[in-house]
């Protein structure tokens, strides 16, 4: 495993480096440095404007509380369509109750109109029977017409004479017959009116059904509505619960971040510190940065630094590290020889641990580990490239097994991938 580049001028280098560590002499800013920390103070006065933190991961209590959250905003979504559903499926069903209803209008009209045919053909039918009854009683009154008209023809002198006398009898026969005919027709007309009637009776009780059935899936789709409603009221109550809960656990992770930036603003001071006190000794390490480190550990990378949207706080931040996808257990490497400057517990970084390797272009570069199991070399201790300093783990705000690597220039975190 090669220590730096190829070229003999980075070899010299590297133990350029490793000399200035083994006498103490840290990095410090060189020309422009006054500049650099104006910049650096605006960058951190930038991601301090995100109340939540620049971290990619939350505490568990928040996780537990978004996931809550994030569950009651579905199910108050799904409640919603829900109630939205029944009440679509109601508004349907008051249309259909309409028009059952205006069926059953119709139909109780045709009812009715029925019905009065039927009283005004019976009283109609009475009438032409008693004109059938005169009319036949008025023939008979005068003799047995079919006598009558056989004597009439007998007694018939000529032939124009028993024409008159047969023209006569056709008439009287003719009244008779027109008369039963009327009557039949009556009667017939008096059956169709029934019949409708019977008909309309018929179409009522089924619009009638009809519509008590329909009555039933009414009042069921208001029961379906009122119970749909309530759900919703429960869900929002639930949210609103939820939201509570987030909000709670934000304010605690706002809390710990502060404490933690505090902590790291003394620490970024310790090494500012170092650096001037290097200052005067000018040693430290010029020239290109790729290849300079090893890897911290053998797992691939999965997720690189800069700024993106934090999965769990949705705000535009800086993930300030690379992670490295590694499983608990495994050893972590130092990238380079130096001294370990701490090592603490972080409740948000888990185990975490500094490891100074030297100046570098004119900036103290320092290598920080985050949510290891355990570290074996402790602060103080000088550690050599490549050696195993702990193991990976998934302490502190941490959603699985992972190496969350940070390399700092000056106390600001900057991009480790160039300097592999």
């Amino acid at each position: 495993m090669r220590l730096f580049p190829r070229a003999a001028r980075r070899r010299l280098a590297a133990a350029t480096i490793a000399c200035s560590v083994a006498v103490g002499a840290l990095a410090v800013p060189l020309a422009g440095a006054e500049d650099d920390l104006k910049q650096e103070q605006k960058q951190v006065q930038k991601d301090l404007e995100h109340a939540e933190g620049d971290l990619e991961h939350s505490s568990a209590q928040l996780r537990k509380a978004s996931a809550r959250l994030e569950a009651a905003v579905g199910e108050l979504r799904a409640a919603k369509a829900e109630l939205a559903d029944v009440r679509a499926r109601l508004g349907a069903a008051r249309l259909l109750d309409e028009r059952m209803q205006e069926k059953l209008e119709a139909a109780e009209q045709r009812l009715e109109q029925a019905r009065a045919d039927l009283a005004e053909g019976q009283e109609a039918l009475e009438v032409q029977r008693e004109r059938v009854t005169d009319t036949i009683t008025s023939i008979y009154e005068q003799g047995d017409p079919e006598l009558l008209a056989f004597a009439s023809i007998l007694d018939a002198q000529t032939p124009e004479d028993l024409t008159r006398r047969m023209s006569a009898q056709d008439v009287m026969v003719g009244r008779e017959t027109r008369a039963y005919d009327e009557l039949h027709a009556a009667e017939v007309l008096l059956e169709v009116r029934e019949d409708n009637v019977e008909e309309a009776t018929e179409e009522v009780a089924d619009q009638r059904r009809e519509a008590a059935e329909h009555l039933e899936t009414m009042r069921g789709l208001h029961e379906e509505a009122a119970a749909a409603a309530a759900t919703v009221r429960d869900r929002v109550d639930d949210r609103r619960s939820a939201q509570q809960s987030a909000r709670s656990a934000r304010a605690k992770d706002r809390a710990v971040l502060q404490r933690l930036r505090a902590k790291e603003q003394r620490i970024k001071q310790r090494i500012l510190d170092q650096a001037r006190r290097a200052a005067a000794k000018h040693r430290g390490y010029r020239g290109t940065t790729d290849g300079l480190l090893m890897r911290p550990s053998s797992g691939p990378v999965t997720s690189p630094y800069g700024y993106r949207e934090h999965p769990i706080y949705h705000y535009w931040g800086l993930h300030d590290g690379t992670d490295f996808g590694v499983a608990c257990g495994a050893p972590l490497y130092a990238v380079a020889s130096g001294t370990v400057m701490t090592r603490y517990y972080s409740s948000v970084y888990g185990n975490r641990m500094y490891l100074n390797v030297g100046q570098v272009n004119g900036k103290l570069i320092t290598a920080v580990y985050n949510h290891a199991t355990r570290y074996v070399v402790s602060a103080g201790q000088h550690v050599e490239r490549g050696q195993v300093v702990g193991y990976v783990g998934s302490t502190g705000w941490s959603t699985g097994c992972h190496l969350h690597f940070t390399i700092m220039a000056n106390g600001s975190s900057t991009d480790p991938m160039p300097y592999f």
